[in-house]
């Protein structure tokens, strides 16, 4: 049985598709932390933090991806790449707040 973020990266999961992204790996896990969704679009590939919410009382998801949290993202990914063939990249977040979706594209872009 899945929790309710379990549930939130199927959701995620399933509207990233919709969108066109094909998801190349799910839950990467290696010392630095996790990666709930790994995805490709365009040739890029898409790091996706998902977020998900039952209700306000905490504020939105995407706003609890701190900047602590972006940095052990980006570890997490360079230890993804490592040894695999250099590719444009970058990092997505998905918050589901209330069943709403909100999808932040290059969320730690400048």
């Amino acid at each position: 049985m899945l929790g309710l973020g379990g549930k939130g990266e199927k959701q995620a999961e399933k509207y990233l598709v919709s969108q066109g992204y094909e998801i190349v790996e799910r839950n990467f896990r290696c010392k630095f932390g996790e990666i709930d969704i790994i995805a490709r679009k365009g040739g890029v590939l898409v790091f996706v933090e998902v977020k998900t919410r039952s209700g306000s009382g905490f504020g939105m998801g995407f706003e609890s991806v701190t900047q602590k949290k972006q940095e052990k993202l980006l570890l997490t990914a360079q230890a993804y790449m490592a040894g695999r063939p250099p590719t444009a990249a970058r990092f997505d977040v998905v918050s589901i707040d209330s069943g709403k979706i909100t999808h932040i594209q290059n969320a730690f872009g400048a």
